[in-house]
């Protein structure tokens, strides 16, 4: 085996973004999408996993540029800053993680638009390598790495929007037997997004419901050996709302929902092409030839509501201090298979927030059981209020 593609290997297991389902599903039905850079497609930030996976329609933080960039438009403080961190397959390796860091400004005198930007970093550890005889042949450090940049405006009192540029690059390491060999891709995508508010009056009491999408990851291939095998971005489209409500004084409770579809259309299989092997080479050429944007409309045909996953999520604030939450994540046993609860909890002070959270998964065997995350938050209006500038 050519070393790229074991390394593209270890790479798709790494990020573990499909789990595996029952022997007989897998020789019928089962076909979970595969894509290239997988890391875009994993939750950074610590709020939005608790929830199931959720926040394209949550009230604005300052990580909302994995989940929709236009809410930044209605961001309370003037700028925040963060950083998050997930250990990743803890429980089979201990050296793989995903750093996150996020940052938004408010510009204009008109609070109605602001920029945002955000790093993300994905190290899948140590790889030794070896050669037919076991031989060794040293060791790799591959990661995936990408950047991006965002902006996003207020349209009314209600309504905005956002995009997003994003550079991506791919580091799987470097084939130290055939140096001509590349192993490392780029690539370019960007997002669309739009998130609308209102405060409807309930009763007594003043009440907030939000819709939000997000198109993501729009972009070109990726491909580690010159073209030959591309990969396809996880381009995703993102739909999702959220009700908040008080309870009682300084206690609210917010319930949403995220609907989410990959925009990939599924690799052919040979078992669903009974033994005729050019019919099955000639669908796997056009599965790879295919542009993204021909492949956004396909994926639409493809077993569409088997490749929709869901996300509902909790949150309670006391104070806008103290934070639990709780939320599942379902994903079809046809198409991967991850289905897992969320649990978290968040502290917060006029400068910073600190959030945590559990994942615990309910299909048997996920590698994702027991992941951490963690992120540690700025507000840069308390930063200001500290130091007694206006």
């Amino acid at each position: 085996m050519k070393l790229t593609k074991c390394i593209v290997a270890i790479a798709m297991m790494a990020t573990a973004l499909t789990t595996w389902a029952e022997d007989d599903i897998k020789t019928t039905e089962f076909n979970p999408v595969t894509t290239g850079v997988t890391m875009l497609g994993i939750t950074p930030d610590a709020r939005g996993a608790s929830m199931g996976d959720l926040g394209a329609a949550t009230e604005p933080d300052v990580n909302s540029q994995f989940w929709n960039p236009s809410k930044y438009a209605f961001a309370y403080s003037q700028a925040g800053i963060s950083l998050s961190y997930t250990p990743w397959l803890r429980k089979i390796v201990n050296d793989i993680y995903l750093a996150n860091l996020s940052a938004y400004y408010k510009i204009g005198s008109s609070d109605n638009q602001a920029v945002s930007a955000s790093l993300r970093y994905f190290s899948l550890g140590e790889v030794m390598m070896s050669d037919v005889e076991g031989a060794s042949q040293g060791t790799l450090n591959p990661f995936e790495l990408s950047v991006d940049l965002g902006y996003s405006r207020k349209l009314s009192e209600k309504f905005s929007m956002g995009v997003a540029l994003r550079y991506v690059l791919s580091d799987l390491g470097t084939n130290t037997m055939n140096a001509s060999e590349s192993s490392s891709a780029s690539a370019f995508a960007a997002d669309i997004s739009g998130y609308y508010t209102t405060f409807p009056v309930i009763g007594r009491n003043e009440c907030q419901w939000s819709l939000g999408f997000n198109l993501s990851n729009i972009g070109s291939k990726v491909s580690y050996n010159g073209g030959n095998d591309p990969a396809y971005l996880p381009a995703n489209l993102r739909i999702g709302t959220a009700f908040t409500f008080p309870v009682a004084d300084y206690n609210n409770f917010t319930l949403s929902l995220d609907a989410n579809k990959l925009l990939v259309p599924a690799k052919p299989r040979e078992v669903d092409f009974d033994g005729d092997n050019m019919a099955y080479e000639d669908a796997l050429q056009d599965w790879k030839d295919k542009s993204s944007i021909s492949g956004i409309f396909d994926s639409f045909s493809d077993n569409f509501a088997k490749r929709i996953t869901y996300s509902v999520g909790a949150e309670y604030a006391y104070n806008q201090q103290f934070f639990l939450r709780g939320g599942y994540y379902y994903e079809s046993k046809y198409a991967g298979n991850r289905q897992y609860f969320g649990l978290g909890a968040g502290f917060s002070l006029n400068v910073i927030k600190i959030d945590a959270s559990y994942m615990i998964a309910t299909a048997q065997n996920s590698p994702l059981d027991q992941t951490l995350r963690f992120t540690l938050s700025f507000d840069m209006d308390g930063i200001k209020g500290l130091l007694g500038r206006n």
